[in-house]
């Protein structure tokens, strides 16, 4: 009895080492940077970059993305207080300077605690990059 016991006791620390190498693993590759294949880079946005395609874009990410990025985008949701890595703040250089295709793969794709969002229509999405590159002077 006493053996099935510590076998058990093995067991069970054997698991939660498991799950805690694999936590670990995932949260490293979070962090890693975040980069877009070259054949999505050179995507341009087939929407116009007019009112209506950002006002589009405004709609989606309320709906979808305030809770982690923010009301502007700044990536201070009330969700990103628990997230590591934070939100990425849509007004910063560093995603000013991604292209429509990047901004279009991650938002398509995710990553760590960033779900992907390929279920939402293919427009939404390039509305979604038309709002965020609209922040790029606020």
């Amino acid at each position: 009895m006493v053996t099935g016991v510590r076998r058990a006791a093995r067991l069970v620390g054997t698991a939660l080492g498991l799950a805690a190498l694999i936590s670990m693993a995932a949260l490293a590759a979070a962090q890693a940077p975040w980069t877009a294949p070259a054949g999505e880079k050179e995507k341009k946005n087939p929407l116009p970059a007019d009112a209506q395609t950002i006002e589009q874009g405004r709609k989606v990410a309320q709906v979808n993305c305030v809770t982690c990025h923010g009301a502007k985008g700044k990536g201070d949701g009330a969700a990103s207080v628990a997230l590591n890595p934070k939100p990425a703040d849509w007004t910063s250089k560093a995603v000013q300077d991604d292209t429509d295709g990047e901004l279009f793969w991650k938002i398509s794709t995710g990553r760590g605690a960033m779900p992907a969002w390929r279920h939402l229509p293919e427009k939404d999405r390039w509305a979604l990059v038309g709002y965020i590159h609209s922040l790029a002077a606020k």
